[in-house]
């Protein structure tokens, strides 16, 4: 992969342009092309620049469509049912959360389900964007079929990511995780490396695990995280999503063959609201120190989920965001056209 070192503004700039091509007012271009830039600002290059491309093309397919935004379904409380009507899944998701926490801010608990909406990119932008607010937050997806059952042949379950933050004065705490192992967008990282992944990370046609990315992908037989443990939490986030939502589950989702029409929810917690400021701080900061003081095995370290992003952050900012040069230069060209 042969890497160019962009600036973050030009990055954000370049994309913004682009969308507007593609029929979305500014307003939206800017803060759908902030959502992609920050991904990989942040690091998380499986999930920005290099679905920029797809998503465009979900876009010339009809799958997202920029002039939509979501609509009231139900509000009950604490609670809101909301459909996406299949607009652009990072903006639908960033919507979601700031109503889960504007929520959690009147009510100390906010829950926005969120049907017929489309891919959020990278999920774990709507953990710092809840944290970034002081609140905790908690929110997951389903996906197409792109997972086995355990013990199965064929792809049933989605890899339906959960993220989790949990503000802290120095640095959040914000887990983004899948139901696989690796992520399909990590896993074609290494394939277009022309590298095998560290671990088994998925099955062949015969069943045999595999670290080779190309076989995974095309079979789609990611391997759960924790093995059974990960096929169960797979089935009952998707339940979950598709029940409070009243959208489509997974096994609804791949009727097409591509992946659009998710099912989401977010929820909020304001610790200001529920009385939890005065422990919660020093509490985390225990669990976190306690964590850090682990004994290591040789060449090894102990880190909590997002402990290297406002590093990486930092870094990108100052030394420019490293960007796949073919893809770069696919995304330049649609601004010649």
């Amino acid at each position: 992969m042969n890497d160019l070192k962009i600036p973050f503004e030009e990055l954000k700039a370049t994309l913004f342009r682009v969308l507007l091509k593609y029929g979305f007012t500014e307003e939206r271009a800017r803060q759908c092309a902030a959502l992609f830039a920050k991904t990989d600002l942040d690091g998380v290059r499986s999930h920005g620049v290099n679905r920029f491309p797809l998503f465009l093309e979900f876009i010339k397919r009809g799958h997202v469509k920029p002039e939509k935004t979501p609509s009231i379904q139900s509000k009950i409380s604490m609670f809101e049912r909301w459909d996406g009507n299949y607009g652009p899944g990072n903006l639908n998701a960033k919507f979601a959360m700031e109503r889960a926490i504007s929520l959690a801010g009147e009510f100390g608990i906010g829950c926005v389900s969120l049907a017929h909406t489309n891919h959020w990119m990278r999920g774990g932008n709507f953990g710092w964007q809840a944290v970034e607010a002081g609140c905790i937050g908690v929110c997951f997806t389903n996906t197409k079929a792109n997972m086995p059952a355990w013990g199965g042949s064929e792809p049933k379950l989605g890899n339906n990511p959960l993220v989790i933050g949990i503000p802290r004065a120095e640095y959040p705490v914000v887990l983004d995780m899948a139901m696989s192992l690796f992520a399909y967008g990590k896993m074609a990282l290494y394939k277009n490396k022309g590298q095998d992944l560290p671990f088994e990370g998925g099955f062949d046609s015969a069943g045999s695990l595999t670290k080779n990315p190309s076989e995974i992908i095309e079979n789609e037989l990611a391997l759960p995280m924790g093995l059974w443990k990960g096929a169960g939490f797979s089935l009952v986030l998707d339940m979950l999503a598709a029940i409070l939502s009243g959208g489509d589950a997974t096994h609804e989702v791949d009727k097409s063959g591509d992946e659009f029409g998710l099912s989401q929810v977010f929820l909020c917690f304001d610790p200001s609201k529920l009385e939890l400021n005065e422990w919660m701080e020093a509490k985390a900061e225990e669990i976190i120190n306690d964590l850090k003081s682990s004994s290591v095995f040789e060449g090894k370290e102990v880190r909590y989920p997002g402990e290297g992003v406002l590093r990486t952050r930092r870094i990108n900012t100052e030394h420019g965001i490293p960007v796949d040069a073919e893809i770069w230069d696919k995304i330049n060209k649609e601004l010649e056209s």
